[in-house]
């Protein structure tokens, strides 16, 4: 199952990088640019899935990312790891002290960040398997790393959208992935009731994927919870 995982970051740039990076990994993640934007999706985390890890500015454009490592460490023991571009040892040691995991001083490398999601999450002792990054199945070929998909030796074109929701059930390939999980992790916070928008591009990508839509063999239907992508061969 993927590490889902809340990014708090002002710097649009640097978040979507983040984002692109992690995704990459596996990891499912979730973005907030504002201290109320953070605190509303961990107010409404319970209504869905809990996050199993926090990466957090401190500069955000309404308040000071300390105000959420509180309210986190009040409701949750997923790891905290501060990203900041402030060096000065006083404000590692308060913040350590005050219960983050982890302080990474920007810039750093992926390749450490990384390792350092990897050390927190074992000192937490998080045992979530690894997501599906390379899936085939029965001509079906998916490549999360390359961004590419092959159908019985043929390129399969898709919409953004339709990428991001089948690259979010094979990450997840043999369980049942929520309707709320796939707005969440697709569309964002602001779609969770918007239900239709799973079924249609659902149906979009067994138009594209299935031999027969009507009778699917790749996603399958999970009545009343969501859809499952049938697991990797």
């Amino acid at each position: 199952m993927a590490i889902r995982i809340l990014l708090i970051e002002d710097d649009r740039e640097l978040g979507r990088a983040l984002r692109s990076t992690l995704t990459t990994e596996g990891h499912a993640v979730t973005t907030a640019a504002s201290l109320s934007e953070a605190q509303a999706l961990m107010a409404n985390q319970a209504a869905w899935q809990p996050f199993d890890l926090f990466l957090l500015d401190l500069g955000l454009p309404d308040g000071e990312g300390q105000e959420f490592l509180h309210l986190a460490r009040k409701s949750s023991t997923a790891p905290v790891i501060i990203i900041s571009a402030r060096p000065q040892e006083e404000s590692k040691i308060e913040l350590l002290d005050a219960g983050a995991d982890d302080y990474l001083v920007k810039p750093f490398s992926v390749g450490e960040l990384l390792a350092r999601i990897r050390v927190a999450l074992r000192h937490r002792g998080n045992h979530a398997q690894p997501a599906t990054l390379h899936y085939q199945r029965d001509g079906l070929q998916v490549d999360l790393v390359k961004r590419q998909i092959v159908l019985n030796g043929d390129d399969v074109k898709l919409t953004p959208t339709e990428y991001e929701l089948l690259a979010r059930l094979v990450r997840s390939a043999g369980q049942a992935v929520s309707h709320r999980q796939l707005l969440m992790d697709v569309w964002g916070p602001e779609y969770l009731e918007h239900t239709q928008y799973t079924r249609l591009y659902v149906g979009q990508l067994r138009g594209k994927l299935e031999k027969n839509p009507a009778d699917p063999h790749f996603i399958l239907t999970e009545t009343g919870v969501g859809y499952r992508m049938l697991a990797a061969e």
